[in-house]
């Protein structure tokens, strides 16, 4: 039951006017919204004031703690050395994948819910069901037991983690209220406190193809998300990451795999191993484990991480064999360069929709995913090329898609004269010096 004394509308009014509210208020609009005693229009009222006012750094941070106290929360103080990441979105980032099991054998522990992906490409969950027999479906005393033996374990949401977050975001999503830094950062963070992870580290996207476009907006949050952390309690470190490409050369479900499934054997794609290494070596470097750039890339070379990723993946029913050989859609369509140069730009937001529209994706959740289908990139910025030869392959499932998804495509590609590799990583330890 709400206090007789607390009125939705003082903190309205007061926001409205932009003054700060306590944590105990922010508290009280959380709970009393949970629970149905707070009523939709009166909460738009106020996220559209807090969208115009703004919140200080304490308030941020005291709504961030009170979304993420809204339901329950994973306690993993039994744990060693527990580790987390979280990426804002973007275009064939399949980090999780591969820092899961590159974390652990380095000897943190990694275990965290995911869910599934709302879309262009499935989330997490999705990719890893892609391996046949692989289960996200473990009761908590399994789940405890796999991060303990294995270091590492990734489910579904079984728990009803920061529930106020979703009753949030849907309301602004509907309200025009999404684009508010603090409301962002309160989001992304409620879920991450939840989780119970002791250090933390954030990658935050910039360019066409991540929701901060630009650097300085990125910078921002990062900033925003690490102070919140920190009130919290948890060590929180920030990485700037370009998004104007995809990582890697996979966006789908099932081919990511094998491209994660390449980069813990010491292979894969450059730029992917790159943001790998940098993200390990941040978030291991308040832990007290090894946490050297060749310490992590060692892990990559020598197999460790790529036999702690085969654990992982038995450990949850998943077919290890089938990893040399996950079954992609059975039709190709080739995108070919329009003319010969160097690969000037490869628009990432247009190729992740070109993966939804072959059926990568979901439009609302419980649409069903079509793990086999995606984009297969052959260049990448910087590369030069020859007209006519291809710069994509569409895997595809008997034509669904095919027209629009490689009009995208094509659309996305650019070929000029002279390009430069743009950088991969902009800055890292971000919020540190807090």
């Amino acid at each position: 039951m709400q206090d007789a004394s607390f009125r939705p509308l003082d903190m309205i009014v007061a926001k409205r006017d932009g003054r700060e509210h306590t944590a105990a208020d922010l508290k009280r609009l959380v709970d009393g919204f949970v629970a149905g005693e707070v009523p939709d229009y009166q909460m738009a009222a106020w996220l559209m004031a807090v969208c115009w006012r703004g919140m200080t750094p304490r308030e941020t941070a005291d709504l961030t703690l009170a979304m993420a106290r809204s339901g329950e929360t994973l306690d993993l103080g039994d744990l060693p050395h527990t580790v987390d990441k979280h990426s804002t979105g973007g275009v064939g980032d399949k980090t999780t994948l591969v820092l899961a099991p590159l974390l652990a054998s380095l000897g943190a522990t990694v275990a965290k819910m995911s869910g599934r992906g709302l879309g262009h490409t499935g989330g997490t969950v999705d990719k890893l069901e892609s391996i046949p027999g692989f289960s996200v479906d473990l009761d908590e005393e399994r789940f405890r037991r796999q991060a303990r033996e294995v270091g590492v374990v990734v489910t579904g949401q079984s728990k009803d983690l920061a529930p106020a977050d979703g009753l949030i975001y849907a309301l602004r999503d509907v309200t025009g209220t999404v684009e508010s830094l603090p409301l962002i950062a309160a989001s992304i963070m409620s879920k991450k406190l939840a989780g119970g992870a002791h250090s933390i580290v954030l990658d935050v996207k910039v360019g066409s193809g991540a929701f901060m476009r630009t650097e300085a907006d990125a910078r921002e949050l990062a900033l925003t998300m690490a102070a919140i952390g920190r009130h919290a309690g948890r060590d929180v470190t920030a990485v700037l990451s370009s998004m104007s490409e995809p990582l890697g050369r996979a966006v789908g479900n099932a081919i990511e795999v094998v491209e994660a499934r390449d980069c813990l054997r010491g292979g894969g794609p450059a730029d992917l191993r790159e943001l790998c290494v940098v993200l390990a070596s941040q978030v291991l470097a308040r832990t007290g484990l090894p946490a050297a750039r060749a310490d992590v890339e060692r892990a990559l070379d020598d197999g460790s991480a790529y036999e702690r990723f085969e654990r992982w993946v038995a450990a949850q029913g998943g077919d290890v064999g089938a990893l040399a050989s996950l079954t992609l859609a059975p039709d190709q369509e080739l995108v070919r360069a329009p003319r010969s140069g160097v690969l000037a730009a490869l628009e990432a937001r247009a190729i992740g929709e070109a993966a939804g529209l072959l059926g990568g994706g979901r439009a609302r959740k419980g649409d069903a995913v079509d793990h086999g289908v995606g984009v297969l990139l052959h260049a990448k910025v910087g590369d030069p090329v020859t007209e006519g030869e291809p710069v994509a392959t569409l895997y595809h499932r008997g034509g669904k898609g095919l027209a629009e998804a490689a009009r995208r495509v094509r659309d996305a590609v650019k070929v000029a004269d002279q390009a430069e590799k743009p950088p991969l990583v902009l800055a890292t330890g971000l919020g540190l010096e807090g």
